[in-house]
């Protein structure tokens, strides 16, 4: 298996969207695949009242769960417990996998067969398994394929969009033992499918995620098309499963209309595959299910977010991917170029939280603020809203009322505080703004050609022969 890719935050990103930009084919399987997964996503919302009521509904839901999580979490906590169900709570990434490491060296495990887990990608749970002599295998087919290549999710529902069957067929051609190169879809499926049904009956621990995880009941909702998510929770002896803090809700009568949206708004189905709903380990009697259950709660600055009215909302998110199906930049750059777990724009306004502003602060800026994120977002997160805050927050000068997220000012620089304060005197004082004007009007010629990142892609900026004032004193009556 080749080296994994270490896939920085955002200090290359304008070099990593570049090299997708200068890619045609990239672009093009890109462009085809978000196209695709619009056209699936209208079909299945033809009313468009129906749609309406829908969002508005599970936008009240996540916001109820968000408005009471404390409480939600301690009661969640305690039916989890009751059901034999242990539950672990995890500060930060470091903490978590620490976690699962401590669990897997009591049962003396080798081998973890993993479900489709965001989280688990978002804590490096892969590397510090391996580090610790552990094998981490990926069951879900894109998750898969991108691990055998070495490389991370582009896509958080779709983790292989960025490749195409000739280059899965040359992967597994050169990856898997005794395959032969074949472009067949379903010989590929079944070539992937083979080599994980061992995995499955040799692991010792089945990881997942978790897509709702219901308070009153005690129940983890797993949601999923391939099956590996059930063998991944009932094969291994122990199950371990992980996810944010902000997955709670109330009830079981909240799940359906989330799940209604969820699988809607992600890959235009009605309905998945499977939905999973787990209360506990095996019980006497039952013949399949595990002999333990664990549970791992992660913030990982998950409570800066939620501390802050207008960024809590980013919690909200269900992790349909819609989002970025609908986003001109992400479809031009696709997932790699963000360089974080979670890309495009759901990416750009809960990395901040994750790792940080100062190392995430250009993604906010990648976008054109045209609101098709919000217009199609199932739980109404309004993420144009919230990325003007970040990049005002990113700007914002140490220390100040603006400044109040860990890495707030990242991208303020001394010449830039310079331009805009000298703009602020010229913009609030009449006179100067008057005298300033004329003099730029009269030096046009002046004016510089190179206009740093302006003119990379735009004509230079050159003030006008006369200003306004000056073409209204010479209209004639």
């Amino acid at each position: 298996m080749s080296d994994v890719i270490k896939i920085h935050a955002a200090d290359d990103f304008k070099a990593r969207s570049r090299a997708v930009l200068d890619d045609p084919g990239q672009r093009k399987n890109f462009r085809g695949a978000m196209d695709f997964l619009q056209a699936k996503r209208r079909a299945q919302f033809p009313d468009a009242e129906e749609l309406d009521s829908l969002r508005d509904l599970g936008a009240q839901i996540r916001r109820y769960s968000l408005a009471n999580l404390p409480r939600l979490l301690e009661q969640l906590e305690a039916n989890l417990t009751a059901n034999g169900i242990q539950v672990h709570w995890a500060d930060n990434a470091d903490e978590a996998n620490a976690i699962a490491l401590g669990i897997a060296r009591r049962i003396d495990a080798k081998k973890v067969i993993k479900g489709k887990s965001m989280v688990s990608e978002e804590i490096g749970f892969n590397h510090a398994m391996e580090a610790a002599g552990i094998e981490a295998f990926e069951s879900d087919m894109g998750e898969y394929i991108v691990q055998l290549a070495g490389e991370a999710p582009s896509h958080i529902i779709m983790p292989a969009i960025h490749k195409t069957k000739a280059e899965i067929a040359e992967l597994f051609a050169k990856e898997v033992p005794g395959v032969a190169y074949t472009e067949d879809v379903d010989a590929l499926i079944q070539i992937g499918r083979r080599v994980l049904r061992h995995k499955f009956a040799q692991a010792d621990i089945g990881l997942s995620g978790v897509n709702f995880a219901v308070a009153e009941t005690g129940t983890l909702c797993l949601v999923e098309n391939e099956g590996n998510g059930r063998m991944c929770t009932t094969v291994p002896r122990v199950h371990i499963a992980i996810t944010g803090i902000e997955k709670v809700v109330e009830k079981l009568d909240h799940v359906p209309p989330l799940f209604s949206l969820l699988t809607r708004s992600a890959t235009g189905q009605a309905v998945t595959t499977y939905f999973n709903m787990i209360s506990g380990p095996r019980q006497p009697g039952e013949l399949d299910g595990p002999d333990e259950v664990h549970l791992i709660l992660v913030d990982n600055g998950r409570t800066q977010a939620y501390g802050d009215l207008q960024l809590r909302a980013t919690l909200q998110c269900i992790r349909c991917g819609a989002c970025m199906n609908h986003c001109p930049v992400y479809a031009r750059i696709g997932g790699h170029a963000y360089g974080t777990t979670y890309p495009g724009p759901i990416g750009a306004i809960i990395s901040p939280h994750l790792l940080g502003l100062e190392s995430t602060y250009p993604l906010a800026f990648a976008s054109t603020l045209c609101g098709a994120c919000a217009e199609v977002c199932p739980v109404r997160i309004p993420i144009p809203d919230i990325l003007v805050r970040l990049r005002n927050e990113a700007q914002a000068r140490p220390g100040s009322e603006q400044a109040s997220l860990r890495g707030s000012g990242a991208a303020r620089t001394t010449l830039g505080g310079a331009v805009w304060g000298a703009w602020s005197q010229v913009y609030s004082r009449l006179g100067l703004y008057n005298m300033t004007t004329w003099f730029m009007s009269r030096g046009r010629a002046l004016a510089p050609t190179d206009q740093g990142a302006w003119t990379q892609s735009r004509t230079p900026l050159v003030p006008a022969p006369k200003r306004l004032r000056d073409l209204l004193k010479d209209r004639k009556p």
